[in-house]
């Protein structure tokens, strides 16, 4: 929220901002064929992307600059917005084993997984959450991993083209090693503007599966809004159900509570583990990010065997506690009688 009001000034400057946000790492928007498809997508309105519920990105009257002062300024929430330092586990990624299911929480919303063998690389911010360094800096001790740490990757999921879940240097220099890049309509754009070929691209619309190496991917809903520069929902945000030959994985991304959690877990009974968002809520945005009143909701109604929360404990992009989302956590588990993983930043978590 705090970048799309940062980058709104950076537009009001005249030429330098234009200049700014022409950077190729705000990526190209959709045309062409892509363009097309997307028009023709029962989630576009003819102008935007939406969600399935009516969903108001900010339900305060506040203009942007007191957004910020807020958020940066103004302390008598009495929130611990920044921890002095994290700890974050150094694994060597490269040696894990490849005949057991695995994952490496990094923080936030990046995770690698190993299932079945093949190596599933999600929301990967290696570098930076934003364009501007005064914005989405990351939590001391939380830099630990960059892309040269990584095995190749078989699939690379983003589930949105939001700066903190797709990050330009870390995806262009992963490239090579890439074999198939999982995104929502549109996202492809990005890609192909950042030197991917067409064929390493499965973009898919809610609902939409495909079969990829052994894998059935599919695209389900998510509540929240999408945009790298100041052009709003334009591409697709989404989460996923990756079904592989020993487990059913479904990889939230970003969303507010909806009906669609309940409409995922009756269409897909038998989630092994659900990653699930947990952090940088406010109620200044209560419907694009889970409120933590909902969180033992999302887990009753996903009816998953497990789950693990993310979107916490790197960057601080509301005012919360950096602590909350972890006790959050565990009183949703408790609510719901389900199962919580909790792994250490950095750590080896065996799923089996």
């Amino acid at each position: 929220m705090v970048l799309s009001i940062v980058l709104s000034v950076l537009f009001l400057l005249g030429d330098a901002g234009v200049l700014f946000l022409s950077q190729k790492s705000f990526g190209r928007l959709p045309r062409g064929e892509r363009l097309e498809r997307i028009m023709k997508s029962p989630n576009y309105n003819g102008k935007a992307f939406v969600n399935l519920d009516s969903t108001e990105l900010m339900v305060h009257k506040k203009n942007r600059f007191r957004m910020m002062r807020e958020l940066w300024m103004d302390d008598k929430s009495g929130a611990v917005r920044v921890p002095d330092s994290m700890t974050v586990i150094r694994t060597d990624l490269k040696s894990l084993p490849d005949d057991k299911d695995w994952l490496v929480w990094f923080g936030h919303s990046s995770y690698l997984m190993n299932l079945s063998g093949k190596k599933v690389l999600v929301d990967p911010v290696l570098y930076s959450g934003s364009p501007v360094s005064f914005v989405n800096r990351m939590f001391p001790g939380t830099d630990v991993y960059k892309p040269k740490d990584f095995p190749d990757i078989d699939f690379l999921v983003i589930s949105h083209d939001h700066w903190d879940h797709l990050d330009y240097e870390a995806v262009t220099e992963l490239e090579p090693r890439v074999k198939k890049v999982v995104c929502g309509l549109g996202v492809g754009s990005h890609f192909e503007y950042w030197g991917y070929p067409k064929e390493k691209l499965v973009e898919l619309d809610w609902w939409e599966g495909a079969d990829v190496d052994g894998f059935r991917v599919t695209a389900t809903p998510a509540r929240h809004f999408s945009g790298r520069d100041l052009h709003r929902n334009k591409t697709l945000w989404a989460s996923y159900v990756l079904k592989t030959p020993k487990r059913s994985v479904w990889i939230g991304g970003d969303t507010g509570y909806g009906s669609h959690f309940a409409k995922i877990g009756e269409k897909f009974p038998g989630i092994d583990l659900a990653i699930v968002e947990n952090g940088q809520y406010n109620t200044d945005w209560p419907f694009v990010h889970t409120l933590p009143e909902y969180l033992g909701k999302v887990m009753t109604e996903l009816k998953a065997a497990r789950y693990l929360t993310v979107h916490h404990s790197r960057f601080c992009l509301s005012k919360h506690d950096f602590r909350d989302p972890v006790k959050n956590a565990k009183k949703a588990a408790e609510e719901s009688g389900k199962p919580l993983l909790m792994p250490q930043m950095g750590d080896v978590l065996y799923l089996e």
